[in-house]
């Protein structure tokens, strides 16, 4: 694995909250770089270049996990792809940012179905891909409710799995796997990876790691205690760091 710094949990909140507070990157744009980033991955690693006639499930969260899975699925289907986007819990309960990239999705007429509905529906084919935007590093305690009932069906959906930031049902920090968690075919974490990502006992949840640019200004690690990634993102917005 390239030789990258991995921060905790509570280090990579501390990010957002300076990249919010301190240089006015608000959430939405991070927003919208996490999912430009997720779809470019779906498309050239899982969808053979050309999303075109392809068939993709994105599982989303309340918070600013799902929001990231719901740009992708926008920018899939603006490219050709079938998206069928389904919530962990009923809309009222996303938060804002999320909740104003759901409402974008459903203008577009994208399929928007609950947890009940997805595993309520008799087997269809299988999708050509899954995207895992279900619970991001804030996970506290283990999934339940709709979050677990999509976790349980992704393991079952017969297709490869892309993970936004952390496989859903593992801790980000201590990489503890709950016994509900997604086993991904591939991670797209942001900014830097997440110390359980690279440790303990997670890599078969994780499969091949990537990290992606979400527009970190470099001194803001070095502002707020962090070691210095370097030009991680010189060369591309997207580096592959293992499996």
């Amino acid at each position: 694995m390239r030789l990258v710094p991995a921060v905790t949990s509570v280090e990579m909140a501390a990010v957002d909250q300076a990249m919010a507070e301190d240089y006015g990157i608000d959430l939405i744009q991070m927003m919208e770089n996490a999912g430009r980033a997720l779809a470019a991955l779906a498309r050239d690693r899982f969808l053979d270049g050309d999303p075109q006639g392809k068939t993709v499930v994105v599982l989303a969260g309340p918070g600013g996990n799902g929001g990231g899975a719901l740009v992708a699925g926008r920018r899939l289907h603006g490219w050709g792809a079938t998206i069928r986007t389904v919530l962990a819990y009923e809309p009222d309960r996303f938060a804002p940012v999320p909740a104003k990239q759901l409402a974008i999705l459903r203008r577009l007429g994208v399929e928007v179905v609950s947890s009940g509905q997805l595993v309520a529906t008799p087997k269809s084919p299988s999708p050509d891909l899954v995207i895992d935007g279900v619970i991001g590093y804030s996970l506290r305690g283990a999934p339940h409710g709709g979050a677990e009932a999509l976790i349980r069906w992704s393991g079952s959906a017969g297709a490869p799995i892309l993970a936004l930031d952390v496989p859903s049902g593992m801790d980000a920090t201590s990489g503890d796997v709950h016994e509900s968690a997604v086993r991904a075919t591939a991670t797209l974490t942001l900014a830097l990876p997440k110390t359980g990502l690279v440790s303990g006992p997670s890599r078969a949840h994780v499969g091949e790691l990537y990290l992606a640019d979400i527009g970190v200004p470099r001194r803001l690690y070095s502002e707020i205690h962090l070691p210095d990634p370097g030009a991680l993102f010189a060369k591309s917005d997207l580096v592959r760091l293992a499996g």
